[in-house]
């Protein structure tokens, strides 16, 4: 007789993606993202859906849900619903249990997180009243630029020189990019002044928590080696890149959080 599998899922429902990790023994089994719509519910969906296809399973394969990230209340397929930093701090845990500093930079904010060894949040703070710091700000520059957002990491870091950006207002910093790309100021050396603003602004969010090694990056954000490497020389620190697309690292928190949550309520054993 063979031994029942557990597959355990997470859904992380973010402002401009959903993601889904589905776990099978402690090891990633499958994965999903999509981009998010207007409806929260079906977005977390179309991401659970795209992992278990990809793994050939049904949803009542699945022992265990819980949902995170900005949809989380409306997620009715969830077993639970946890908060996006426990689970990011779970995520990364479960990858590089050394790691205690999280960097997550999303779609509409930026949270600095410092975790204990069993990846449970000692303090963390947020920037979420601004757009600076955030996936959404770096999609404006890249508008102003007219290249891929994917592209401006690698641009940035062909810089031959650092142009000061005084302003990381999305607004203001809009108009003071284009009247450096009028004065004649190479669009690289600009994004390079506009890496490291953003990561001087970060720095005052570990100011408040602190930093101790080691320090993870997830989130959309993370994906950017020129965000990597000015937040890297701004904190004075190495960052530890996941082996994983860092957009699934709080959905993969979250399927560490389900098995963790089913284990406990005796679903298996």
């Amino acid at each position: 007789m063979s031994l029942k599998r557990n597959f355990f899922a997470g859904v992380d429902v973010g402002s401009l993606a959903a993601k889904s990790v589905i776990l099978e023994d402690g090891k990633v089994f499958a994965t999903g993202l999509v981009s998010s719509g207007f409806d929260s519910v079906e977005s977390g969906l179309n991401a659970l859906n795209l992992a278990l296809d990809t793994a050939g399973l049904k949803k009542e394969d699945l022992t265990y849900i819980v949902g995170t990230g900005y949809g989380r209340v409306s997620a009715p397929y969830a077993n639970k619903a946890v908060t996006e930093i426990t689970c990011h701090a779970k995520g990364a845990n479960f990858l590089h249990p050394t790691v205690r500093t999280i960097i997550d930079m999303g779609g509409q904010d930026c949270k600095a997180i410092r975790i204990d060894e069993d990846g449970a949040v000692v303090d963390f703070a947020m920037n979420d009243k601004c757009a600076a710091g955030t996936g959404r700000f770096l999609e404006v520059m890249a508008g102003v630029f007219k290249v891929k957002l994917e592209d401006l990491g690698a641009l940035s870091l062909s810089a031959t020189e650092l142009v000061p950006m005084s302003s990381t207002c999305t607004v203001f910093a809009e108009s003071e990019t284009i009247s450096l790309v009028a004065r004649g100021e190479k669009p690289a050396n600009i994004l390079n002044g506009i890496h490291h603003a953003i990561a001087n602004r970060i720095s005052g969010l570990f100011a408040r928590v602190g930093i101790t090694s080691d320090v993870f990056f997830s989130g959309g954000v993370a994906k950017n080696n020129g965000m990597k490497t000015a937040i890297e020389e701004a904190l004075k620190v190495t960052i530890v890149k996941p082996e994983i697309d860092p957009q699934l690292i709080g959905a993969l928190g979250a399927a560490v959080l389900a098995r963790n949550f089913s284990k406990k309520e005796g679903l298996w054993s």
